[in-house]
């Protein structure tokens, strides 16, 4: 008797296409809901920005201890600034076209030629390299590294990052 309920019933394995479909639906609307709460696009905008905040205040840093163990001179390339002008930073590899990216920044280069050659705070160890903004709206070289210097009448520099992505603008000042 045992063997004929066996054999008359039906013995199932695995799952149904209503069970199967109802947990991928689930797993879809997982993901879609993690990646609007994880949001990429700004991730990637922060990081840039971070990476940006952190070259200003590297480039600040490094002109201040130049000055410093220089007896209070600051870089030649620095102290022969136009007080009040913005310069875009290089590495010496360009003496014009420093104002062709204005469009991508928050505070314009005052002119063409306004460019700051500071490869003497990386040849005096005081930075590894000049850096290069990561590329968001503008694409930088060496020749426009994407941040500016400008001095002030009492000396005060002001190191920025030409664009930023999710703030309103990257700067420091000493």
């Amino acid at each position: 008797m045992n063997r004929m309920k066996m054999q008359g019933s039906r013995c199932t394995k695995g799952f149904t296409l209503i069970e199967l479909l109802i947990t991928i639906a689930v797993i879809a609307i997982l993901a879609a809901v993690a990646f609007v709460a994880l949001n990429p696009l700004q991730r990637f905008q922060d990081t840039r920005d971070a990476r940006r905040a952190s070259d200003v205040a590297a480039v600040l840093s490094a002109a201040k201890t130049h000055q410093v163990d220089n007896d209070g001179a600051y870089l030649a390339a620095i102290s022969g600034l136009t007080a009040g002008q913005v310069y875009m930073i290089n590495d010496g590899s360009a003496a014009t076209g420093c104002d062709d990216n204005n469009a991508q920044c928050d505070t314009a280069v005052t002119n063409d030629t306004a460019c700051a050659n500071l490869s003497g705070l990386v040849t005096g160890g005081y930075l590894a390299s000049v850096p290069m903004s990561p590329n968001g709206a503008g694409t930088w070289t060496a020749a426009r590294s994407g941040y500016t210097i400008s001095r002030s009448a009492t000396n005060v520099l002001t190191v920025r990052a030409c664009e930023s992505e999710n703030t309103t603008e990257i700067f420091s000042s000493r």
